[in-house]
């Protein structure tokens, strides 16, 4: 029996009761999601994703056409007819940043599951199958993490062909160390447990131990990890293409800010052109830390905030309504 399912085997024995077949039913997932739901913080993080959503969803409908074209002429501020101007080259800002924003999501939540599923199965098998495979995929995993992050993004980028497959593939292969790593001392505190032990005695297969009795008690640390690797896979693909080491021709935040870097929208003080692309990085950061915060307070007991408790003297405070009764 895993963690999750403790409290309401717990709960059925005080009780005295027979088990409920509903509580045994109903999925671990539910109380995160409802726990979610109910955190200030998590409402507003998911708030500000839905809303960069629905616009990466609905560019094309907001602005419709090739967003690269030329709309008027170059280096104006903000005005009516562009609301937020130009760039050096005549193209409209807004229409850049709103197309921008569908591949720049799409690459990082891409790029956050299949690095944080790498990491989980490196992680999972390095603590629970033995020292050989431990040994060896540590290896691996320290080899990855001593590597310099920067340069070896610059050395693949630079000589693999363009595209947002490589840049998919690049920071993969240059972000999954980290979760994995994580996620191996999760999963070895947690192998020490007598549930494990008890899943060992009854001849449980280790792929069953492992993703039916360790995986469910992770949650927490995945779910922290997967928006990590998310905010990783943002701000390092919008630094490759500000390098310049990505697909220039596709539209996105980064590319927006290599160009505007090109056109010296810095020197010429033309902030309109560079402003929005940072501010929509900072605010989908931003969204992701939210949320990350209220996944540690719903499932962290010592983060949740007590409950006031009425005092056994206190007046139980009567409506006017129920004294006319």
């Amino acid at each position: 029996m895993s963690l999750a399912q403790e409290p309401n085997a717990m709960a059925e024995l005080d009780l005295g009761g027979e088990p409920d077949s509903t509580s045994r039913r109903r999925p671990a997932r539910e109380g995160l999601i409802q726990g979610l739901l109910s955190n200030k913080k998590a409402i507003a993080g998911l708030v500000i994703l839905a809303v960069f959503a629905a616009i990466a969803l609905l560019a094309p409908v907001l602005s419709p056409g090739d967003p690269t074209l030329i709309q008027g002429l170059g280096a104006q501020p903000p005005s009516g007819d562009h609301l937020l101007g130009t760039t050096a080259k005549g193209q409209d800002v807004l229409a850049l940043n709103l197309w921008g924003a569908r591949s720049s999501l799409f690459v990082g939540f891409i790029v956050g599951i299949l690095a944080t599923l790498v990491g989980l199965l490196v992680g999972l098998a390095s603590a629970y199958l033995g020292r050989v495979v431990d040994n060896v995929l540590s290896l691996v995993t320290n080899v990855f993490l001593l590597l310099p992050g920067l340069p070896l993004l610059v050395i693949l980028a630079a000589f693999l062909p363009q595209g947002i497959g490589t840049v998919i593939l690049v920071l993969v292969i240059t972000g999954w160390a980290g979760s994995a790593r994580v996620l191996r001392s999760q999963a070895l505190s947690i192998r020490g447990k007598d549930f494990v032990a008890a899943a060992q005695v009854t001849g449980e297969g280790s792929f069953r131990i492992m993703f039916r009795e360790i995986l469910p008690n992770m949650a927490s640390i995945v779910m922290s990890t997967l928006l990590a690797c998310i905010i990783f896979g943002i701000g390092a693909q919008a630094g490759l293409e500000f390098l310049g080491l990505g697909d220039i021709s596709t539209v996105s935040w980064g590319t927006n800010l290599y160009w505007a870097s090109n056109d010296g929208a810095l020197l010429t003080g033309a902030w309109w052109v560079f402003v929005p692309p940072g501010v929509s990085i900072a605010l989908v950061a931003f969204a992701l830390a939210l949320v990350n915060y209220g996944v540690d307070e719903t499932t962290n007991p010592r983060l949740r905030r007590p409950r006031r408790r009425v005092a056994a003297a206190q007046p139980t405070p009567v409506s006017s309504k129920e004294v006319s009764r």
